[in-house]
């Protein structure tokens, strides 16, 4: 794994060893990033389920302005730590090892521009964050949410209540990624 364009392009980083974390592929970070890359300068940028830190640490080395991790497990916080200091990010990251839930409620005290979940593909840890999100206001006028998943179908029917809206869903081997903006 590595960063794919930026600053640090060309980085290669530190991976999580075992079956606990699956790393967003290269080829799907690609597409996402050639999907964004237009809202990515100086944007706020949460990366929420961190595992690596690579889609977050991607967003800093393309220009983002700020970009916040978060990670509940403490092997993946360690891997983090050793990436931003691999990327000479230091200055522009915070990084949580904490529950989502917590970040979302008592650590962010600004409204973000991207917000990207990866969390384990069979909890509802996604709809819970969106819906903390919204509820505490957390996103800019244009921001977007971009969820990735493996089954996009049991996501969308979760997402009907909720005030956002489906902008575009892309589908990677098994790996959806579902892009959404506040109604």
């Amino acid at each position: 794994m590595r960063i794919i364009a930026g600053k640090a392009r060309g980085t290669k980083l530190y991976t999580l060893e075992g079956e606990n974390t699956r790393p967003t592929l290269d080829r799907v970070k690609e597409s996402l990033f050639n999907i964004i890359q237009n809202k990515i300068q100086n944007s706020i940028f949460l990366d929420l389920f961190s595992g690596s830190g690579a889609i977050g640490l991607e967003a800093i080395s393309r220009g983002a302005e700020k970009v916040i991790l978060c990670d509940k497990s403490k092997e993946a916080c360690m891997i983090i730590k050793k990436n931003i200091e691999k990327t000479h990010f230091l200055e522009n990251i915070e990084l949580y090892q904490t529950d989502f839930k917590d970040v979302l409620t008592n650590k962010i005290h600004e409204k973000l521009d991207i917000i990207f979940l990866d969390p384990p593909y069979k909890t509802d840890f996604a709809i819970e964050a969106i819906k903390l999100v919204l509820q505490k206001d957390l996103l800019k006028e244009n921001a977007i949410i971009i969820v990735e998943t493996d089954d996009s179908n049991r996501i969308l029917e979760k997402l009907e209540n909720l005030d956002c809206e489906v902008e575009d869903i892309r589908k990677y081997g098994r790996a959806y990624l579902i892009f959404l903006k506040r109604i």
